[in-house]
């Protein structure tokens, strides 16, 4: 695999990560505090900013091609 698959599959298991992080903040808050929830889903909006940013570059720079379905 070449590195920008490797950063894409490490992007989107952080966040998958993320999001089971602000699932056990919001099943575990006892209190009514959702900082921790927020916090989780802060990070996962600019993981996924982060990656859909980087599929862009790696497409402009021909690391990257798309191709139809089926083949």
């Amino acid at each position: 695999m070449t590195l920008v698959k490797w950063l894409v599959l490490v992007t989107f298991l952080a966040i998958l990560a993320s999001l089971g992080s602000a699932m056990m903040h919001l099943v575990r808050d006892n209190r009514g505090e959702t900082r921790d929830m927020v916090r989780a889903l802060s990070v996962r909006i600019g993981l996924s900013i982060a990656l859909f940013i980087l599929l862009w570059a790696a497409w402009l720079m021909g690391w990257i091609e798309p191709h139809a379905p089926g083949r």
